[in-house]
């Protein structure tokens, strides 16, 4: 057994980006979230995925300032719960502005400074304490003011001097460029992230052999949207469909497996939007595609610009 194989549900984490809001892009959400999304049915259909997770073996969360009430519905289960050993991660840079409606025409508003930074930790903290085991800079990418803004940066250093651990998450075509270029930024000689959550899936695996310098530099690797935002669900492809019977599972847990089986050891981020997802998509620990079959599944990929034009016109709902 590979020590990938061994550790397989420590590279498994919970997103909750389609539960801590009422609307999202997620395709396959709408049908098995609450009838009318109201908060406290949202936070009840939060609460018994987090719990079905942790009875699953599932012992990292992942949220962030603007997945609507994601960091108060996590704190008050954590509260309620008292599980010491869960991994939090959450990010800064976005801030919710939907609203708690379907309707809204604006959901989230981005902003990478210094002063958005001192503000959202600051929110962070008040929920969740020290519970916070990694703090990411939402959604980088290469032409990020971050990258000449020294206040942030120094910032951003001196949060990681206090002990918190900095990453970073990446969006757009040109993710390997931003990944790169981040783990370059240093202060005083010492790097200023430790980690990178980066979209990589069959549609959009681009980003690949950037991770992979980053997992062999040491640094901690997270993958993100590891279906494809419901793409690769809704209507998988003829290939992934056909492997994923063949192994008796759906093509959601397919996908998760190949994103798990890259040497490159990434922890996948999920993001089910109900129990019954939840399940599904943790079978993904018990697939274990051959060579042959990711060679195939990798012939799925899609030209970046061509996959993040279409990222982009999926509606919220």
């Amino acid at each position: 057994m590979t020590e990938s194989e061994n550790r397989i549900d420590e590279r498994i984490a919970v997103g909750l980006a389609a539960l801590g809001r009422p609307a999202y892009i997620n395709l396959g959400r709408s049908d098995v979230l609450p009838p009318g999304r109201d908060f406290e049915a949202m936070r009840a259909a939060t609460y018994a995925v987090l719990d079905d997770a942790y009875r699953a073996g599932v012992r990292w969360i992942d949220v962030a300032r603007s997945y609507g009430s994601s960091e108060d519905f996590l704190a008050g289960w954590l509260a309620d719960r008292a599980h010491p050993d869960v991994t939090v991660s959450s990010k800064w840079g976005y801030r919710y502005v939907g609203e708690w409606r379907l309707d809204a025409e604006v959901h989230e508003v981005k902003e990478h400074t210094a002063p958005r930074l001192a503000e959202q930790w600051a929110e962070t903290v008040g929920l969740l304490g020290k519970s916070v085991s990694l703090y990411q800079v939402h959604s980088l990418t290469v032409d990020s003011p971050l990258f000449t803004d020294e206040r942030l940066i120094g910032a951003l250093a001196e949060l990681s001097a206090e002990g918190v651990p900095v990453g970073f998450s990446t969006s757009g075509p040109a993710q390997a460029d931003a990944v790169r270029r981040a783990f370059e930024l240093e202060v005083s000689g010492t790097p200023v992230f430790s980690a990178v959550q980066s979209t990589w899936n069959l549609l959009e695996p681009s980003v690949g052999p950037a991770l992979a310098e980053a997992h062999a530099a040491g640094k901690r690797v997270l993958v993100k949207e590891t279906v494809a935002n419901g793409r690769l669900v809704v209507e998988p492809p003829p290939s992934l469909a056909r492997i994923a019977r063949e192994h008796e599972a759906g093509p959601d847990a397919m996908a998760i497996a190949a994103v798990l089986a890259q040497d490159w050891l990434p922890v996948a981020v999920i993001g089910p939007s109900s129990t019954a997802q939840l399940a599904e998509n943790l079978l993904a620990a018990q697939v274990k595609p051959t060579p042959d079959e990711l060679e195939e599944l990798a012939t799925l990929a899609e030209v970046p610009v061509a996959y993040w034009r279409h990222r982009s016109c999926l509606g919220w709902h």
